[in-house]
């Protein structure tokens, strides 16, 4: 399918199932840390992180609503560093998530979640780092060193992570079960070959990637590589969204990738497909009995938008080579980005 070049993003998507393989063996230590929040005091839980962490972030609002109905809120790193305002956050959960652990807002933010009474957890790549060191409790993906540009393996760690800690939080034994299938199912996902989509993306003006709930989260992180890698104009909204407004803009010029969680959620997805077939949207459906992606078949719908992320990855990567692009070092941005 192109390039046999291999590059660090390729290396390093193919390390993701590894990556989750120890996020599970590790089981033990997140339990560990899961006991000692004492999760029925806490009034609300808040999710700090940016880019594909803010993703991972998305996924894990979800989860702690679905699973431990609790609400959850996006905090906003600004209001301690430019506003300078500490939030009321006593008995909070505050969860950052980082892959450096070295941007300033964040450690800024994690440092007065604490001040102000919050449990405060980092899900972090880089042990020890400064978010790692401001925060009660790390909570340690263990991806190893990531050279690409573009956080790969980072993301599907930091998401499995993440589930971990919920499962552990909830006593979820379906959703630690899920954790243990997933990284045979992100092996059998790098044999998955979504070059279909690739055939669309030259003559697209932009494109749309959309899913709902548990999925919406990889939607986002999709969009942001198609962006970041292929320099492609790329929206990302949940299946709701994509009624409203936006539907507006998608035309011939513009195809829409779909992904469809088997939850409560798959027959929104499902209507939202029919009407853009109507509409003769180019779309690319992945899951579900009516895929035209190839795909596993449906497993867990916490665990099923991580893998996908795994094809979507390989996707952008070879066309990105195919391209003429260095999909590891796009152009104007570094690894780490430090913000405040």
């Amino acid at each position: 399918m192109g390039p046999s070049v291999c590059s660090a993003m390729e290396r390093e998507i193919c390390e993701s199932a590894d990556v989750v393989s120890r996020i599970v063996r590790n089981r033990y230590a997140v339990a560990e840390v899961a006991k000692r929040l004492d999760i029925g005091a806490a009034p609300l839980v808040v999710l700090c992180g940016r880019g594909s962490s803010g993703h991972a972030g998305v996924f894990l609002r979800y989860l702690i609503e679905t699973r431990l109905h609790l609400p959850v809120s996006a905090s906003a790193p600004s209001v301690i560093t430019a506003f300078r305002r500490p939030l009321a956050l006593r008995n909070a959960l505050f969860i950052v998530i980082s892959q450096s652990g070295r941007s300033p807002d964040l450690v800024a933010a994690t440092q007065s979640a604490r001040a102000s009474g919050a449990r405060t957890v980092a899900i972090v790549n880089a042990v020890p780092s400064p978010v790692a060191d401001a925060a009660e409790f790390v909570v340690p993906i263990e991806a190893g060193p990531e050279y690409s540009v573009a956080a790969t393996k980072t993301v599907v760690g930091s998401m499995a992570a993440g589930a971990e800690l919920v499962a552990e939080l909830a006593d979820d034994m379906a959703l630690r079960s899920a954790l243990d299938r997933l990284p045979k199912r992100l092996h059998r996902a790098l044999t998955l070959d979504w070059s279909e989509i690739s055939d669309d993306l030259a003559s697209a003006s932009a494109l749309f990637v959309t899913s709902r709930g548990l999925g919406l989260s990889s939607a986002r992180e999709i969009a942001l590589k198609l962006g970041e890698i292929l320099q492609l104009p790329a929206l990302s909204f949940s299946g709701a969204e994509l009624q409203h407004g936006p539907r507006a803009a998608l035309s011939s010029k513009t195809p829409v990738i779909i992904l469809r969680l088997m939850d409560e959620t798959a027959a929104t997805v499902d209507a939202v497909t029919s009407e853009l077939r109507e509409r003769k949207i180019a779309l690319h459906l992945c899951g579900g009995p009516h895929s035209t992606l190839p795909w596993l078949g449906d497993d867990d719908p916490a665990t099923d938008g991580i893998t996908m992320l795994v094809a979507a990855y390989r996707m952008i990567e070879r066309t990105a080579r195919e391209w003429g692009f260095d999909p590891d070092r796009p152009p104007q941005l570094s690894k780490v980005t430090e913000t405040f």
